[in-house]
């Protein structure tokens, strides 16, 4: 039984609840007892998975340790297929397209490199769980420290943990209370492909190493080691392990350098060397000062109070999860905890750091399993997508620049798909729905409803445009953003073929989901997917095609990209309204075989796109809430990414009480101990991209900007009548703060970063001031100028 546990657990949190604000700590009176009730940190690059056992066992990730080198998967008969599957599509006969395109178009082997652990570093203290006394287990969220304390045989044990973006690595301080209390075994573990294991001690300090590979043939090669630094006491070395006897205070530094970032293992071991050998010098509290001030720079950007739990927010987080689930009203801090752990989850698993930064992957950073689920890759037909929503609006631009890279990967690779699966060689790539660090290109698996989805760049291209857009940072448009926008652009302008009059997609699919073939075509009342120019397709295009323009115009391009975008954008089907007032998925009104799917591919236009929004076009913003509110009913929500986007979705439609109620269903359904996003709730698989989903909803909420007009609470829930938010960002560049009173806007500051146009809307399009004048239309802000507004 449960019940016992908790209460238990409540009646030791009045000892120190006062020491965790809820909107800002998550902690725990017991060891982790899974992975999805560690604490996990990160800095870019590294990652750990804090559990707190008396065996202590810290789960470590590199985010380049994947199962091996880069695969030429494609299928050589790809190109033979796509014209007759076309015909085949446009002559009704679906069934037999779908079996062509996937029995000459899926890759071999049919999926790419997945992502592997690095391994654990383990401390035995000599301590067992049962004696531990006084235990507390918490994560800042705002400093990105993990802490775990204990008294133990009457002396009073602590460790901290950093993971370090300053100094490139993982740190840790154990100590005791007592002087020579502290005993502790070190070692470093991996279950596969080990090659040497080794433990040095010398000169008052010990290391424990590790080299490995992830396959027996075609790995990823790579180092670990962790020095040993204690302060008083003993050090000896016992086979693979370093022994600290009678010690007080113990440091620990670690690092790990893989064959994806260095030529070989000389380079790669001495950069470990180089990283190590500087943090001892520095010793814990510098690396510790250093990596919280990195870290609270990003994290205290923005500030969140959607009111006080009281004393229900001062249990511990798993407490406070079960008790959500029958009394969400008590706890609405625990919204503001899940907004803030999404920020602190992007800032440990997304920054630059030098050579081929990384995104975070579905697992983010942290990953414990040799086969993730679904590989632990890049899925670029929603989730990897998602890991960005939450970045410009909640300012956190400074973590966008891996997604930028890892396309700069994908771009080579995927021209060299498109030649070879579509005769596209015009400096164009393709990218199906999934990739892996090597930018692999090839469609994935061997599937009606997700194989053959040749989308995944102009998706992703467009949160590199957001990024734009919120930034305003034109250097990084005309290096970087625009070249991977002309490619994407360029590819399509070959692939499309002309049907109906328009320009189509094809063979193509809305991703995941399933039709029912009907009468009029051949093979009826079979479940299909593959088809011409879903709407989704068409959605993906449409904002394709109106980024080159825009760009061409901001960096004052003028050649034939404006012209061919112009000319496609024309040609492109805009979405159409089926029978029942609800946008059509497809290119004919098909019966759905799942009527609530978890996509809502469909609508992209409503979020994260722009062209169904109420603001843009009220009568697509209509035929995209009646199908959301189709799928709802339907049972869509199914999966705790699924969820977090109907978030965003309401939000946009300006229904804040159906997205504070989807926010309310996530954290009743979805998350793990340690607030991780699951896929079906706790003990189904961990995806990251629920968690910026949530963040990026709330977010939705409070501020919205995709139409040119700083919108100040679009959608406030009426469960929300009292509040305030700081440090939000608007497109345009312009900071964003806002208190609000009785469900009403009170005040509210906008700074301009950049300068330019400011046109501002207030819900439910109240009248204000700005700057104690009434407001009459658009400012021509000024970079650096500040504009209060007030409500009448």
């Amino acid at each position: 039984m449960l019940l016992p546990h908790l209460i238990t657990l409540a009646i030791g949190a009045t000892i120190v609840q006062a020491r965790f604000d809820p909107s800002r700590f998550l902690w725990y009176t017991s060891p982790a007892n899974n992975f999805t009730s560690t604490l996990p940190l990160g800095n870019g690059r590294l990652g750990a998975a804090v559990w707190g056992s008396a065996v202590e066992n810290v789960t470590l990730n590199e985010n380049s340790i994947w199962s091996g080198q880069f695969m030429d998967r494609v299928n050589p008969d790809a190109y033979g297929a796509l014209h007759p599957a076309r015909a085949m599509l446009q002559d009704g006969n679906i069934t037999a397209a779908g079996q062509l395109m996937l029995a000459k178009t899926v890759g071999s082997p049919d999926e790419p490199r997945s992502y592997h652990p690095l391994g654990s570093l383990v401390l035995d203290f000599g301590h067992s769980d049962s004696d531990m006394a006084n235990y507390t287990r918490s994560l800042d969220l705002l400093k990105g420290r993990a802490s775990v304390t204990y008294k133990y045989h009457g002396v009073a044990y602590s460790r901290e943990y950093v993971a370090s973006h300053p100094a490139g690595v993982i740190a840790a301080r154990l100590r005791a209370s007592e002087a020579g209390r502290l005993d502790v075994t070190v070692s470093l573990s991996r279950g596969l492909y080990v090659e040497q294991n080794v433990a040095i001690v010398g000169n008052g300090t010990g290391s424990v190493k590790l080299r490995a590979s992830t396959a027996a043939l075609h790995g990823i090669g790579f180092s670990a080691e962790a020095r040993i630094a204690p302060h008083g006491g003993r050090i000896s070395r016992n086979g693979a392990t370093v022994v600290v006897s009678g010690a007080t205070t113990v440091d620990i530094f670690i690092d790990a350098e893989t064959s994806y970032r260095h030529d070989d293992k000389t380079a790669w071991e001495a950069e470990i060397d180089r990283k190590l050998d500087a943090a001892v010098h520095c010793a814990f509290p510098a690396i510790e000062e250093a990596a919280i001030a990195d870290h609270q720079g990003l994290a205290g950007r923005v500030y969140l109070d959607l009111g006080s739990s009281g004393s229900a927010g001062y249990l511990p987080t798993d407490v406070r999860l079960h008790r959500y689930k029958t009394n969400p009203d008590a706890d609405p801090e625990l919204q503001t905890l899940m907004f803030q752990f999404g920020r602190y989850s992007l800032i440990a698993s997304s920054r630059e750091i030098g050579t081929f930064p990384l995104p975070p992957n579905l697992q983010g950073l942290w990953n414990e399993d040799y086969e993730p689920a679904w590989g632990g890759r890049y899925t670029v037909n929603i989730n990897l997508q998602m890991n960005y929503w939450p970045a410009g609006v909640t300012n956190l631009a400074d973590t966008l620049p891996p997604l930028i890279s890892l396309l700069e990967t994908v771009r080579p690779r995927g021209q060299d798909i498109a030649r070879r699966m579509y005769h596209c060689d015009d400096g164009g790539y393709v990218l199906h729905h999934n990739t892996d660090l090597w930018g692999d290109a090839v469609p994935v698996n061997n599937g009606t409803k997700w194989t053959m989805w040749p989308m995944g760049g102009a998706w992703l291209v467009e949160n590199l445009m957001e990024h734009f857009r919120f930034t305003q940072d034109t250097t990084l448009l005309k290096e970087r953003i625009w070249p991977l926008l002309r490619s994407t652009a360029q590819f399509y302008h070959c692939y499309l073929f002309s049907f109906n009059g328009y320009l189509s997609t094809g063979p193509s699919i809305s991703p995941e989901n399933a039709f029912v073939v009907p009468d009029d075509m051949t093979q009826t009342g079979k479940e299909e997917a593959i088809d011409i120019a879903p709407t989704m397709d068409n959605s993906l295009l449409s904002s394709l095609f109106l980024s080159v323009i825009q760009t061409c115009k901001i960096l004052g391009i003028n050649n034939t990209d404006t012209a061919q975008a112009a000319s496609s954008l024309a040609r492109i089907k805009p979405p159409q309204i089926g029978s029942y007032g609800q946008i059509l998925e497809w290119r004919k009104e098909y019966e759905e075989s799942e009527p609530g799917h978890r996509h809502m591919s469909p609508i992209f236009g409503l979020y994260p796109g722009t062209q169904m929004t109420p603001v843009i076009n009220s009568t697509l913003a209509a035929g995209a809430k009646i199908l959301l509110d189709h799928r709802i009913a339907h049972g869509s929500g199914s999966t705790g990414w699924s969820r977090a986007w109907t978030i965003n979705l309401y939000a946009r439609l300006f229904d804040g009480d159906s997205a504070w109620n989807h926010t309310r269903v996530f954290l009743q359904k979805y998350p793990s101990a340690n607030l991780w996003n699951t896929d079906a709730g706790p003990g189904t698989a961990f995806q990251i991209d629920g968690n910026f989903g949530f963040t990026a909803g709330v977010a939705e909420m409070l501020l919205q900007s995709h139409a040119g007009v700083v919108h100040l609470l679009p959608a406030l829930p009426s469960a929300v009548p009292k509040g305030n938010v700081s440090g939000l960002v608007a497109r345009g560049n312009f900071l964003v703060d806002i208190e609000w009173s009785s469900g009403k806007l009170t005040w509210a500051r906008i700074a301009a970063r950049a300068g330019g146009k400011l046109t501002i809307r207030v819900q439910d399009d109240a009248q204000f001031t700005v700057n104690g004048r009434p407001y009459t239309g658009a400012i021509a802000s000024k970079h650096g100028e500040v504009y209060e507004i007030s409500a009448h």
